[in-house]
C-alpha cells in the first residue's frame, strides 16, 4: 500500500487532469439536449456517493431531462445543468461557464444555518484582546492558564513547524488544548500533516481511499492507506488530551483531519457533525466548453464508516443561546472541562 498525496481540498479550485479536458472534440455536438445528456451520462459513471447522498440518478435524469430542449437559451440550460448537480448535495461539485459559476449550496447553507460558532463571543472572551497571532493561528490561554486555546480557520493557511515548536512551548504547563476547526473550509492536506506531526506519529494507518474505476455505480479501486508521518516534528510527541471543535461549516480537509483523529488515542471532538467533503474532485469539459467537476474518489475512516455527509463528533454540544447572551460558549466550556478532568471521556 502506498502513501496517498491528497493533494488540494479547495472550495474554489477545479481540478482537470486528462487530454479530454484539455481541448474541446470538434467532432462532439453542442446542442443543449447534447450537452445535457453529456454531463448526465458522466455523473453517471464517475461520481462515487449516490448511496451515501441517497440519490436515484435515474430519477433525476427523468425530472431535468424534460427541461432541455434545443432552442433554449444558455443561460437557461446552464440552470438546468446547475440544478441537476445540485441534487447531489455535494459540496466538491461545481460547474463554470464564461457567463456564471454554479457551486453546490450544501457549505454555504451548512455554514450559515448550522453554525455552531459565535465568533464575536470567542473574540472577545476567549481570544479576548490580549490574543497571540503565530503564523495563521490565533490563541490564548483560558481557565486561569489551565487550557490553551487555539483557532485556526482555514487548512488553505500554511502551518509551519515553528509556529507548532512556539504554541506547544508557550502552553506546556497547560492540562491540555482546544484546536478550534469550526467553520474551516478545508484547504491543502500538507497542512493535515503538518497538524499531525505534534503528535506520537508512528507511520500508523488513518483512513483508506478508493478511485471510481469504471461506469458501474459500485466500480472502485483497491484501497489504498494514507499512513500518519513516520516521526513527529517533536522529540516527545504532544500526549496531553486536546480537544478538536467542528461543526458543519468544518469541511473537506477540516473533516479529513476529523476522521485521522481517530488514530490517536488523545484526541477527541467536540461540537456538531462536519460538513463532509471526504471525496477528492475532478472533472472535465462539456462539449460546449462549460466546465464541470464532482467528487470521484471516497475515503473510509479506521472505524469503516463513510463520512461523507458528515463526521460525528465523539462528543456532540450544540451553542446554546442562552449561553451565548452571557458570552460564553458552551462547546469550548464542555471540551474545557473534558481537559481538566483528564480526558476521561472514551472514543467511541
Amino acid at each position: 500500500m502506498k502513501k496517498i498525496n491528497i493533494l488540494i481540498f479547495s472550495l474554489v479550485a477545479l481540478v482537470f487532469t486528462s487530454c479530454e479536458h484539455a481541448i474541446l472534440r470538434e467532432n462532439e455536438p453542442k446542442d443543449p439536449v447534447s450537452v445535457f445528456e453529456y454531463l448526465w451520462n458522466k455523473v453517471d459513471q464517475q461520481y462515487v456517493f449516490f448511496d451515501i447522498k441517497g440519490v436515484n440518478w435515474d430519477s433525476v435524469h427523468t425530472v431535468y431531462r424534460a427541461q432541455v430542449y434545443n432552442e433554449m437559451t444558455g443561460d437557461s440550460l446552464f440552470r438546468v445543468c446547475g440544478n441537476m448537480l445540485r441534487e447531489l448535495k455535494d459540496g466538491h461539485t461545481d460547474l463554470l461557464s464564461d457567463f456564471n459559476i454554479m457551486s453546490s449550496d450544501t457549505i454555504i447553507y451548512n455554514s450559515i444555518a448550522h453554525s455552531n460558532i459565535n465568533n464575536d463571543v470567542v473574540n472577545l472572551n476567549y481570544l479576548t484582546l490580549d490574543a497571540y497571532t503565530t503564523g495563521s493561528f490565533r490563541h490564548n490561554s483560558i481557565r486561569d492558564g489551565k487550557v490553551g486555546y487555539i483557532r485556526y480557520t482555514s487548512f488553505s493557511n500554511d502551518i509551519t513547524d515553528y509556529d507548532l515548536i512556539y504554541l506547544l512551548a508557550l502552553y506546556d504547563e497547560c492540562d491540555g488544548l482546544i484546536l478550534d476547526l469550526r467553520q474551516n473550509g478545508g484547504g491543502s492536506a500538507d497542512n493535515i500533516y503538518k497538524l499531525l506531526s505534534i503528535f506520537d506519529c508512528h507511520k500508523q494507518p488513518l483512513y483508506t481511499m478508493q478511485t471510481k474505476s469504471g461506469p458501474d455505480h459500485n466500480d472502485f479501486t483497491t484501497a489504498e492507506t494514507a499512513y500518519a508521518p513516520e516521526k513527529g516534528i517533536l522529540d516527545k510527541p504532544y500526549t496531553k488530551p486536546v480537544a478538536v471543535l467542528i461543526d458543519r461549516g468544518s469541511f473537506s480537509a477540516t473533516s479529513y483531519f476529523a476522521i485521522c483523529t481517530q488514530a490517536f488515542d488523545n484526541i477527541q471532538l467536540f461540537g456538531d457533525y462536519t460538513g463532509g467533503g471526504l471525496g477528492m474532485p475532478n472533472g472535465g469539459l462539456l462539449p460546449n466548453g462549460w466546465m464541470y467537476r464532482f467528487s470521484v474518489t471516497r475515503s473510509i475512516a479506521l472505524d469503516g464508516g463513510n463520512y461523507e455527509n458528515g463526521v460525528p463528533p465523539t462528543v456532540r454540544v450544540l451553542l446554546d443561546p442562552a449561553a451565548t447572551a452571557q458570552g460564553k460558549d458552551n462547546v469550548i466550556e464542555t471540551a474545557a472541562d473534558w481537559i481538566q478532568q483528564g480526558g476521561l471521556i472514551a472514543k467511541k
